[in-house]
């Protein structure tokens, strides 16, 4: 699950994390009493003005400014909020802005320079062990870095049954080329982000930038932060923060139903039983010569009212030419898919595009009786090759 920075930024507080004081507003008049709040608190009158969505790169989208005044904040609020944000990391259409968050200015003077770097934190997989990843090169174009100078990007690979010691924290600090105040108050900074990415169950923690300010103190000046699902139940509060606005709507009501689904952009809808065969099925469909349109899992158990609920949702999306159910039953019994086939065609109805069903394992012969017994106008297959060609078939 993903979080707005603002939220993100509540979470690594609590861990004693140096955030920036801000304050959310959804409007321009209370945008102008939070940078208000914010001056009586810190004593500056320079704030930042940052869109809140599910993005990266909202400042090369016009979506974070600099306001000088009071009368600046309410008119950066005002062209910020309710436009549509595009940015590298959203769709062509953009997302729309909701919230905007005040912040007190970091950059403020002093004797040293200020500074910015990337750090982040996340799971290595090749290793089985948490990975701080950090550059001094920190800002807008932390990609630009990694592809064009590899060697400025450190890593530092953590035991999760140790935990992030000392000499390692020191270490990331020494590679930042800090001394004096900055060094010790990063190196407090990245033993409170681990200890937040792993008190939250998060399954990634991006700061860009981190900033060094004038005065040697370490701030999280922006958070991007995504939490594990398999985790939520442990911090109903962290799962409070979802923001619904920011998902897919057909992904939000897939997970309503225990389904697995992440839309795709192609012409053939998918309904499989498990991620691996799920992938499979996708190969096929594109050796096939057409395109996946949606990842769909329905899980292990699924039964005839969830497999409906998927056709549902599959048949929503207009590019849709033809739907493959791939099913191999383990758990799950075929006579149940084939069950929720059948309702699906006879609760929806007028379902104008092919289907081709595979079933396979438990129940299969049960699951291709029903079908056959229904006269629906589905085309049944058995082999993996079989269904291949029968979509190559439907799609010409």
């Amino acid at each position: 699950m993903n979080l707005h920075e603002y939220q993100g930024k509540s979470i690594l507080q609590r861990f004693g994390v140096a955030v920036p004081f801000g304050l959310v507003a959804n409007s321009p008049e209370e945008a102008i009493q939070a940078a208000k709040d914010i001056k009586k608190k810190i004593g500056l009158d320079v704030w930042a003005v940052k869109a809140q969505i599910h993005a990266g790169g909202r400042g090369k989208g016009g979506g974070v400014k600099i306001a000088k005044t009071l009368e600046d904040v309410g008119t950066f609020a005002d062209q910020i909020l309710g436009m549509m944000l595009v940015t590298p990391q959203t769709k062509a259409e953009g997302k729309l802005v909701r919230k905007v968050l005040i912040e007190q200015n970091i950059y403020y003077p002093g004797p040293e320079k200020v500074e910015e770097y990337y750090m982040s934190i996340l799971l290595n997989r090749d290793s089985g062990q948490n990975m701080v990843m950090y550059s001094p090169r920190g800002g807008m174009n932390i990609e630009e870095v990694a592809e064009e100078t590899p060697e400025e990007i450190f890593h530092e690979l953590v035991d999760p049954k140790v935990g992030l010691t000392g000499f390692q924290a020191r270490r990331i600090a020494f590679n930042l080329g800090l001394s004096g105040v900055a060094f010790k108050e990063m190196v407090k900074f990245v033993t409170a982000l681990y200890a937040a990415y792993v008190g939250s169950d998060a399954s990634l923690f991006e700061i860009n930038p981190v900033i060094k300010a004038a005065d040697g103190m370490i701030y999280a000046a922006d958070a991007k932060v995504s939490i594990d699902n398999n985790a939520l139940f442990r911090h109903k509060d962290i799962a409070a923060m979802r923001d619904l606005h920011e998902e897919d709507p057909i992904e939000v009501e897939a997970s309503r139903f225990d389904l697995n689904f992440v839309k795709l952009d192609g012409n053939v809808g998918c309904m499989v039983n498990g991620a691996g065969l799920a992938m499979a099925t996708m190969d096929m469909i594109k050796m096939s010569g057409g395109d996946p349109a949606n990842f769909l899992d329905v899980g292990g158990t699924a039964d005839a009212k969830r497999v409906e609920e998927a056709f549902r949702i599959i048949l929503k999306d207009p590019n849709v030419k033809a739907i493959l159910v791939n099913i191999f039953g383990g758990i799950v019994r075929c006579d149940r898919v084939a069950q929720g086939i059948v309702d699906a065609y006879q609760n929806i109805g007028d379902i104008n595009i092919p289907i081709i069903v595979r079933l396979q394992g438990t129940n299969a012969k049960e699951g291709k009786e029903l079908i056959d017994a229904s006269g629906l106008q589905v085309h049944s297959a058995i082999l993996l090759q079989e269904a291949a060609e029968l979509v190559n078939e439907v799609l010409k």
